[in-house]
């Protein structure tokens, strides 16, 4: 009689890829972080998974990295969703929304300075620039509120402001590990920086203190 290998449950077998895949990334992170060179054997082995089982979650280095990006979005989006955005003043929710961005792009900074790298005709340059589309339209609602409320400048557009402050955080992390910014200074310094570029001047509101319509939706 010819006997089959037993075969594991489908729940079992889904478990177990999913075990699979958190240690991989787990494991990627950590890796890519410290040195965004890392290949897929030292993931593999610091995942304690051989390289067929990462290879079958993730068939390229490239899929990998860009899962890793993602989950870094995800997390960074998450820190961004706190009901104090959208409850403080604008400065304060401003000054709240560059904390909490910047915590989670300092643990990944180097694998993102890694991927700013790429040109922008390269589509994971381009794919690294729509990662950031979610967390950066929280960016875009605070400071069209910031303008309704007359806390935030009108006399330059909105989707420059929105990009300036993707700039101005990827400009810390580059200075921070380059060694040029300490990291007790980073907070500060994103903070004085967006909020000098937001605080409105003279001609961002007529002489009576009305708040005035915003031109650049």
């Amino acid at each position: 009689m010819v006997r089959t290998a037993a075969r594991q449950p489908v729940p079992a077998r889904h478990a177990e890829a999913e075990r699979d895949v958190a240690a991989i990334l787990d494991a990627a992170t950590r890796l890519l972080s410290a040195d965004p060179t890392a290949g897929m054997t030292d993931v593999a082995e610091a995942a304690g998974v051989g390289l067929p089982v990462l290879y079958r979650h993730f068939p390229s280095r490239e899929a990998l990295v860009g899962a890793v990006l993602d989950r870094a979005v995800d997390l960074t989006d998450a820190a961004l969703e706190h009901e104090c955005i959208d409850a403080a003043p604008a400065p304060e929710a401003m000054a709240g929304l560059l904390r909490s961005a910047w915590e989670v792009l300092d643990r990944h900074r180097r694998l993102f300075l890694a991927a700013d790298r790429a040109p922008a005709t390269d589509p994971a340059g381009e794919r690294n620039r729509e990662r950031h589309e979610r967390p950066l339209r929280r960016v875009r609602r605070l400071i069209e509120r910031g303008r309704r409320d007359g806390d935030f400048r009108h006399d330059l557009p909105l989707p420059w402001l929105v990009t300036t402050f993707f700039a101005i955080i990827h400009a810390a992390a580059r200075e921070r590990d380059a060694g040029r910014l300490k990291p007790e200074e980073v907070e500060h310094v994103l903070v004085t920086t967006m909020s000098s570029l937001l605080a409105p001047g003279p001609a961002d509101g007529p002489a009576d203190g009305l708040t005035r319509p915003d031109p650049t939706p």
